[in-house]
């Protein structure tokens, strides 16, 4: 059974705020997360950039496909972990979002070769990659979406390749069943398929608004 103790409650609290707060954030993201909050984006926050970077890192991620650029913050941890020969392709059906995050990415001085911003929809663009040559797929994307391009992430990744779905806890809305909007139900469906499904072994983690990382068997 969960805590009710206030001070039980607040210490937790301050732990999450904690780690969530631990790798910190330096101007160049920052700046990216208000430009983010300008176009109306959510930006990933800094305690899930640190794991998506730590996994890059770990598996010395050298292709790495990411589904909604928004302004570049999620881009920037990528790529902080990545190999540094690595490339990122980044989907995003809007245009001028790809554009600010250009620009985020220019000032902290990566590599213009290492960046493919492609401006299309996912379901498009995913469909004309290479099949099993990822070694992480980042989605972000709309929960609609979300199953298809599960779907689409399996085909691009490699064995032992990393699935990684952004606010997978959809506002702390998945947890409770009396949520039952399209997008939490769209949500709920992917990670619950997911946590059945042969094909992926994962973990769900209750960090920012959650992160569903998976790994491809």
């Amino acid at each position: 059974m969960a805590p009710t103790d206030p001070r039980i409650l607040a210490i937790h609290r301050a732990s999450s705020d904690y780690a969530e707060n631990w790798a910190g954030e330096d101007g160049i993201r920052a700046h990216a997360r208000a430009k983010a909050a300008e176009i109306g984006c959510v930006a990933m926050g800094p305690g899930a950039g640190a794991i998506v970077r730590t996994l890059a890192a770990a598996i010395d991620a050298k292709n790495v496909v990411e589904i909604g650029t928004g302004a570049g913050v999620s881009a920037l941890w990528l790529l902080d972990g990545m190999h540094p020969d690595g490339v990122l392709t980044s989907v995003d059906i809007e245009a001028e979002h790809q554009l600010i995050a250009k620009d985020a990415i220019s000032q902290a001085g990566i590599a213009p070769n290492r960046v493919r911003l492609i401006n299309g929809r996912a379901d498009e663009v995913l469909d004309r990659l290479t099949e099993s040559a990822y070694d992480i797929v980042l989605i972000a994307g709309k929960p609609v979406d979300l199953a298809g391009n599960i779907s689409r992430a399996l085909t691009l990744l490699r064995t032992g390749g990393v699935l990684i779905v952004d606010r997978a806890l959809w506002n702390d809305k998945l947890a409770d069943p009396a949520q039952r909007d399209p997008d939490t139900v769209a949500m709920r469906g992917a990670v619950e398929a997911l946590a059945v499904g042969e094909e992926f072994i994962g973990s769900l983690l209750p960090v920012g608004g959650g992160l569903l990382v998976a790994v491809k068997v």
